[in-house]
């Protein structure tokens, strides 16, 4: 076709009112005959083609582009996947979804699910992985009291992801504590181990038993946090997602040490996605003096915020309940309990995020959501 032009290094062509280029490279690369069926692994080898590859011919034929490349072989693109690409909208991911806000109050509304429920049903875990994608945090009850009970919870969203501490830890107290968590004092705000390289992304926190007096939960969505220091304070924000600050986790037999942004931001939309934040197990931080001069009132007045009652949501984690939450998104701490009062016991554990991501695509793209109409015209998602 006379519209179609093939260049030096791609082809141009027509889409929707526009010419539109594409790297002969990327098309010999992503032809459909370089996957294999079974896998859908690429097994296509772009290094061994010539420096000088490139179509002889290219024409559009049946709402496809059909190309023969300089080798004879034959390549047939669809012209709407192409058009994705051209655009940037890739593959589409469900699992990019816009995080819901929440503050002080969310304790009602947060979501919850049993955990036989989701246990046996593929579709309720679909939408506790959405919960847990837009406000970051849910509760599954009628957890059984057992070891095997929260191995297997974990398991619906991924393999348990060992940390320094193990691929579980038991927060209670006991004698010669590595960690303020098993102790019976107060547990400031803070997201767990930023001291590792890569922060676990979401923690399990298992409730066996809980008589003490005492020992609120203390959960803050970091990211409404931010997004307020944002606004109001904008320099401020920025100092916090650019410098990078050392944590460090040292025991007798353990220095385990990572620089973090205490400010993250999703690379997908931008947005805000989470926090890297913990006092006690902050280095020195090893800024220049100068910078010290900005950085502290920017960490004073965000670790401020984060404790202001509007965004601290408390509550009395129960025996039997499950709180799920993304360690990179929520701050979560404790209000001391008294010791002797009462048993306390809590089993946690990490899986990674992506594969909670990874999860919600298969299961929602299975699964979606339905929509029904109401006689005045709602819609309420099932």
């Amino acid at each position: 076709m006379s519209d179609i032009a093939l260049l030096r290094t791609g082809i141009e062509l027509p889409m929707k009112g526009e010419v539109v280029y594409f790297n002969y490279f990327w098309l010999r690369d992503n032809c459909s005959s370089s996957w294999d069926n079974s896998t859908q692994e690429r097994t296509f080898d772009i290094l061994a083609e010539a420096d000088d590859m490139h179509a002889t011919s290219a024409c559009i034929k049946n709402e496809s582009l059909e190309v023969i490349w300089s080798d004879g072989f034959q390549s047939r693109y669809d012209l709407n996947w192409l058009s994705r690409w051209h655009k940037g909208d890739n593959h589409g991911d469900l699992a990019v979804r816009a995080r819901a806000t929440w503050y002080g109050d969310h304790y009602q509304n947060m979501a919850r699910f049993t955990y036989d429920d989701v246990i046996a049903n593929p579709p309720s875990v679909a939408d506790w992985a959405e919960a847990i994608l837009d406000e970051g945090v849910a509760l599954i009850q009628g957890m059984p009291n057992s070891n095997e009970g929260l191995k297997t919870l974990c398991e619906l969203f991924g393999v348990v992801r060992p940390s320094f501490s193990g691929y579980t830890f038991d927060v209670k107290s006991k004698a010669n504590p590595e960690n303020l968590s098993y102790t019976d004092k107060a547990l400031e705000l803070h997201t767990d181990l930023p001291a590792e390289e890569l922060a676990p992304g979401l923690q399990f926190l298992h409730c066996r038993i809980n008589d003490a007096e005492g020992g609120n939960s203390l959960f803050v969505d970091a990211t409404t946090v931010a997004n307020a220091l944002k606004q109001n304070y904008p320099e401020y924000f920025r100092i916090l997602t650019e410098y990078e600050v050392p944590y460090r986790y040292t025991t007798d037999y353990q220095d385990v040490r990572a620089k973090q942004r205490i400010i993250e931001l999703d690379p997908n939309n931008g947005e805000v996605s989470g926090i890297h934040f913990s006092q006690h197990l902050a280095d020195v931080f090893d800024l220049s003096q100068r910078k010290m001069d900005i950085f502290y009132p920017a960490f004073r007045k965000f670790g401020q915020m984060l404790q202001d009652p509007q965004y601290l949501m408390t509550f009395r984690l129960n025996a039997g309940e499950c709180i799920v939450f993304d360690n990179h998104r929520i701050a979560h701490g404790r209000s001391a309990f008294i010791k002797g009062s009462g048993a306390r016991h809590l089993r946690g554990c990490y899986v990674d995020r992506g594969e909670l991501r990874s999860v919600y695509r298969v299961l929602r793209a299975k699964y979606p959501k339905v929509e029904v109409v109401t006689p005045h015209q709602s819609a309420i998602e099932l």
